[in-house]
């Protein structure tokens, strides 16, 4: 709405300004979606949306993995351990 009566307002803050509340919006928030809906057209540089939620995807994956990771190192060091244990017990 805002980009099809961007020409009846001085400047693009102004039409987000006038639309906000017709729409019950923040200003703010208004701005937010056009930015994102402008960078998901390839008319801002940025990720996209859908870049972004893959970033988000993958960096929840590399979490999990360091997770695994890390209880595959102490379960190993644990039955090292213990291997070593046994040996010198027999």
């Amino acid at each position: 709405m805002v980009l099809e009566h961007l020409n009846d307002y001085p400047s693009e803050w102004a039409a987000i300004e006038a639309i906000a509340p017709k729409i019950g919006c923040a200003a703010q928030t208004l701005h937010g979606w056009i930015r994102r809906h402008q960078t998901d057209a390839g008319q801002r540089p940025g990720p996209t949306s859908e870049e972004h939620e893959r970033i988000k995807a993958l960096e929840r994956e590399n979490r999990e993995l360091r997770k695994a990771n890390e209880i595959l190192r102490l379960a190993s060091a644990y039955f090292a351990q213990a291997e070593l244990d046994r040996r010198t017990k027999s």
